[in-house]
């Protein structure tokens, strides 16, 4: 059952709070004004979803984001990666374990120096991925936050406690890094057929595991790897999650040159005759599959906040421009086509945003049992959504921006880094096409179950 803080009768989220944090916001705005620049509850608007603690950490995001993370964006792009003592500097920050879902730190947070915001709950982990966003680059985001954010999770969901300390303290603390491999060569989406395999020894003490992974992001500079490995036959019954670590004889990364996400590590990672002591098998053997779907939910949801955000960058930076803009003797925004573009961009950001924040509350507020199925449909259709907005805006924005949008640097830049940078939204993470069916699948078996009850 979902803890006392979560429930819908959580005396933070009742009317009245929400009205008294409605007056707060409404006599004192957050951010830059410009209107649907942010999400509406920055500013004028009521929402049932926020309480002190949120509005709190908002602000502390937002200050470490813009003196930490937002001046050096376009070097870390350029230069396709980023500092490693950031990790610790976002830990200090009381930030990076905010990255793994509820409870704070994934359960871990009395083993740390650094506590949480009151209440910690999905939506203060919104927040972070939302705020992060506003640096307009996905390869920065993921550098830092992605590898975390996905390959964390299963450690310290399905870990051992072993693993949780040696592991899961240490990246939590910004003192080593993480990544999730799932993908292959031959398998994206298709998870059930991944071909990496890992054997167990005659004595029974160690896995011996052989094979390839691709797409993985952060695996250039990553410590650990939380990898799918075949551990049975084939299918999803003989999949297993294994942690590798770096140290590992016959461990090879090697950076890929990809469109977009320049400064994420993505990688080709080989695993050659690599022993892994069976102590670091996540969970039991066998079962692997099964976390690997518990995680994708909590990985989509994270997509969709960092695309729809980047569509409202988009949006924000084309609103800016066209109000200083010139062209045929008036300002951009005074030619209602520019006008049409500007309001196809916002009703479709802010829809999206308003089924985002739905999703949220039910991740906050359905008992863990039900969630991760309950929520696996609506969530792949929510990522498609937020990836085919972000695509729409990416274009729009660089229409606006005209040739400016076409150089890396200056005025549109940030335009130009985030319409490279999309297609790494609507592929990884199950594609649009993999997620669509997905969704439609699991409303046919819902109303399969309706049918045989009538």
């Amino acid at each position: 059952a979902p803890s006392p803080s979560y429930a819908p009768s959580n005396p933070s989220r009742s009317t009245e709070t929400a009205r008294e944090m409605s007056a707060l916001r409404t006599a004192e705005p957050f951010g830059e004004g410009v209107p649907f620049g942010d999400p509406g509850w920055y500013a004028k608007f009521n929402s049932p979803y926020y309480t002190q603690s949120h509005v709190e950490y908002r602000a502390k995001v937002r200050a470490f984001v813009e003196s930490e993370i937002m001046p050096h964006t376009h070097e870390w792009d350029e230069k396709k990666s980023l500092p490693l003592e950031l990790y610790r500097k976002t830990y200090e920050a009381g930030i990076l374990p905010g990255v793994v879902g509820s409870p704070w730190a994934g359960g871990m947070g009395d083993q740390l120096d650094v506590k949480g915001p009151k209440d910690f709950d999905y939506f203060h982990e919104l927040i972070i991925l939302d705020e992060f966003g506003r640096c307009g680059s996905g390869g920065v985001l993921w550098g830092l936050l992605e590898g975390v954010h996905i390959g964390l999770p299963p450690v310290l969901n399905f870990g051992s406690d072993d693993l949780r300390r040696r592991c899961g303290l240490r990246v939590l603390k910004g003192e080593a890094t993480i990544c999730l491999c799932i993908t292959e060569p031959y398998a994206g989406s298709d998870v059930a057929n991944i071909r990496c395999t890992a054997k167990k020894s005659a004595d029974g003490t160690h896995y011996v595991v052989d094979g390839e992974k691709k797409w993985i992001t952060n695996g250039v500079w990553a410590d650990y790897f939380t990898v799918a490995v075949r551990t049975g036959g084939s299918g999803m019954g003989g999949i297993s999650l294994l942690l590798i670590e770096k140290t590992m004889p016959g461990v090879i990364c090697r950076r890929m040159d990809c469109m977009g996400v320049w400064a994420s590590g993505t990688s080709f990672i080989t695993f050659e005759n690599v022993k892994v002591p069976v102590g670091n098998l996540i969970g039991a053997e066998n079962r692997g599959f099964k976390y690997v779907m518990h995680n994708f939910n909590h990985e989509r949801w994270g997509f969709v906040v960092q695309a729809n955000r980047f569509a409202r960058v988009c949006y924000e930076e084309a609103f800016k421009y066209a109000h200083r803009r010139r062209t045929f003797g008036k300002k951009l925004v005074e030619h209602p086509v520019i006008r049409a573009k500007l309001a196809d961009m916002v009703r479709q950001i802010d829809a999206t945003h308003h089924q985002m924040e739905n999703i949220t509350y039910q991740m906050c507020t359905l008992p863990k049992d039900q969630s991760a199925k309950a929520l696996a449909g609506i969530t792949a259709l929510a990522k498609v959504q937020s990836t085919k907005v972000f695509e729409y805006c990416a274009r729009e924005a660089a229409q606006i921006f005209g040739g400016a949008s076409y150089v890396r640097g200056g005025q549109g830049e940030k335009v130009e880094r985030l319409y490279r940078d999309v297609r790494a939204y609507a592929i990884p993470g199950g594609s649009e096409e993999i997620m669509m069916d997905l969704g439609i699948r699991q409303a046919m078996k819902e109303w399969e179950a309706v049918q045989s009850r009538m």
